[in-house]
């Protein structure tokens, strides 16, 4: 007597799923090509993923929800979008804009003038450079400002070794 048992869908069954059947959460990772945990954390920071559960809490994507994850992927890792700056598009476009981007639509919709892209989408792509780059106060120059830092952090030393020991060790030591 032998016992056969199903640990899961093949490749071959996931192909021939309809268009309209749900997703277990394996299968929308391996279809994003992300870990699950990152599904499950962005759950907890896209209140618009909704996926049902089911007992035990396994996940199912309706087509939709996969859509909305395509979405969220291609401007976290394809568009280089922060979560705070999606979340802003989530609130201000819905999660059917995002949904379309999931789709292949183009990323900057235009404005209502047709210029450039919606002012969301441009609002968060400017917080997102601006934060890139590196700030400096005024006048001070990259091997200036290196010099201060390495000084304050020989201070910083000298006092940890002071509190340390009692009888403080030499400057140069």
């Amino acid at each position: 007597m032998s016992l056969e048992f199903h640990t899961g869908s093949t490749e071959a069954e996931l192909d021939t799923k309809s268009a309209d059947a749900f997703r277990t959460i394996s299968e929308v990772a391996e279809d994003l090509d992300i870990p699950q945990h990152v599904l499950r954390f962005w759950e907890t920071r896209f209140s618009q993923i909704k996926p049902l559960k089911r007992g035990g809490g396994r996940r199912y994507y309706r087509p939709d929800d996969v859509a909305l994850l395509k979405g969220i992927r291609r401007l976290l890792y394809g568009e280089g979008y922060t979560i705070k700056g999606l979340q802003r598009i989530l609130k201000e476009q819905g999660p059917r804009h995002v949904q379309a981007i999931g789709r292949g639509a183009p990323v900057g919709p235009p404005s209502k003038d047709g210029e450039g892209p919606h002012p969301a989408i441009a609002v968060a792509e400017a917080q997102a450079e601006s934060a890139a780059r590196p700030r400096h106060p005024e006048g001070l120059d990259d091997l200036t400002l290196l010099a201060a830092v390495l000084a304050e952090l020989g201070e910083c030393q000298r006092a940890l070794r002071a509190a340390l020991s009692p009888q403080a060790l030499p400057d140069g030591a």
